[in-house]
């Protein structure tokens, strides 16, 4: 296998993706020369390149230099781009992203967080809690880290790896962590999978790659269907062997408890934790992040040690979330603006659920994109279902990423599901003047597509009124 000491050149084919980008950065800081293509500008390539990444915006094989001893790809690059056809022909490496994540983390214990939805809030609150007790971390994390500013933690002397492990294409089958994480698993990628049970026994596989001195973290609804000898559940409610409890609830801090089962059934409880931050989800995902965090520590839970926690403890509070995740864009008394990155059924009734528990005297309106012909075909009904709890729906048309178009699966087929009388398909050009018309009190924006594009421009908008 490939060591990192023996890259020296790299070539990034789809530079500007969040995860190849954290790759870029980590070899950047390794004193590796790093070169890309990405189809378009953007600040995470200004970023890159701003740190000495050479980047490009053409397929153009004459602006690839000579001497690349690796090429590094992403799913999205198709097998017909003329630079990848140039290392296919030339015989140079290629590796996927997970395989260079792989070779990263080999030898060094790692925490891996998997899930349909839910890891990279997960990812970034591990990476903060090991970081705010000054544990030597090396994380790639699958969005902007509002603490760090990037998605990227490098310690120099690094001790320990937290990475997303990404189940698409089973990506995640490249790493063997000491703790796995896995948050959740819905149907997803069917168009990989095929099913849900094939998806389940790929969780398995990844299972089965964990350390046996290691952990499994896992959440208490898919706990059933995965084995390991050290499975450790986690959730909301008394069944499972760690559960929080929420104490009080304002929009800018939750109060809770984080509690463990015993066997005599009086659960040992730590109380008076404070996350700044509102909603169900962030809370389930900081009780994994906790309990992947005490796992490699090997901390024991018991109603006499809560000072070997309290720096950690204090670690939630000053937890800032991540860009596109729950992220307050305005907040005043006029408005509220938050957008989000959900894009399945589950995470849009989580994300709209919450807003309207929070702001339960106004109307919530939500801007959705949806992303992928193909997942917005297996989950049609689902979506229409989720979009009907808002107070209004706002329709971008689908997002196609990777895919060509599936006849007769379009947003205004979506919208025409929805029973809601309060919807409306619009471009993306329209989006902005219908919303300054509008005037929405509480808004949410969600999708994984391009839709983050027009965020700065929305908010903008919106505090101009």
């Amino acid at each position: 296998m490939l060591e990192i000491g023996q890259i020296k050149k790299v070539y990034f084919l789809g530079i500007g993706g969040i995860g190849m980008s954290g790759l870029a950065l980590f070899l950047l800081k390794q004193g590796k020369q790093v070169f890309g293509y990405d189809l378009t500008p953007s600040t995470v390539t200004q970023s890159l390149s701003d740190q000495g990444a050479v980047i490009h915006y053409t397929e153009d094989i004459e602006a690839i230099p000579a001497g690349i001893d690796l090429v590094v790809l992403t799913p999205a690059i198709p097998k017909s781009h003329k630079e990848l056809v140039y290392f296919q022909e030339n015989r140079i490496p290629i590796v996927k992203r997970s395989e260079l994540l792989g070779i990263i983390c080999k030898g060094f214990p790692v925490i891996a967080v998997s899930g349909s939805h839910g890891k990279t809030t997960t990812t970034s609150m591990t990476t903060h809690l090991l970081h705010s007790i000054s544990h030597p971390t090396l994380a790639f994390i699958g969005g902007i880290s509002q603490n760090l500013g990037s998605n990227l933690l490098y310690d120099a002397d690094y001790k320990t790896i937290v990475v997303e492990a990404d189940e698409f294409d089973r990506s995640f089958l490249t790493l063997y962590p000491r703790i796995g994480v896995i948050t959740s698993m819905d149907a997803d990628h069917l168009d990989v999978y095929g099913d849900l049970s094939h998806m389940i026994g790929t969780f398995q596989e990844f299972t089965n790659q964990i350390d046996r001195t290691g952990a499994l973290v896992i959440h208490q609804s898919v706990a059933h269907l995965i084995e390991h000898p050290n499975k450790i559940t986690y959730g909301g409610t008394e069944d499972a062997d760690f559960y929080f409890q929420i104490d009080h609830e304002t929009p800018v801090e939750t109060q809770f408890s984080i509690c463990k089962k015993t066997e005599d059934g009086d659960p040992v409880c730590f109380h008076n934790l404070k996350m700044k931050s509102s909603g169900f989800h962030n809370l389930l995902n900081g009780l994994a992040a906790f309990l992947a965090v005490k796992e490699l520590l090997g901390l024991k839970m018991d109603s006499e040690n809560r000072d070997e926690f309290q720096s950690i403890f204090d670690s939630f509070e000053t937890w800032q979330g991540v860009k596109r995740r729950f992220e307050y864009r305005i907040k005043s008394d006029n408005l509220v603006y938050i957008d989000d990155y959900a894009h399945q059924p589950q995470e849009l009734e989580a994300i709209i659920n919450a807003v309207k528990k929070i702001y339960s005297s106004e109307k919530v309106v939500g801007v959705f994109q949806p992303h992928l012909y193909t997942r917005t075909r297996d989950f049609l009904h689902e979506f229409a279902e989720a979009l009907a709890l808002l107070d209004e729906v706002i329709l971008l048309d689908i997002y196609p990423a990777r895919e060509l178009p599936i006849e007769g699966i379009t947003s205004d087929y979506l919208l025409q599901l929805i029973e809601n009388p309060n919807k409306v398909k619009l471009s993306k050009q329209e989006l902005v003047p219908y919303l300054v018309n509008r005037k929405p009190k509480v808004l949410i924006t969600m999708g994984a597509g391009d839709i983050g594009v027009l965020v700065p421009e929305i908010e903008k908008a919106l505090k101009s009124l």
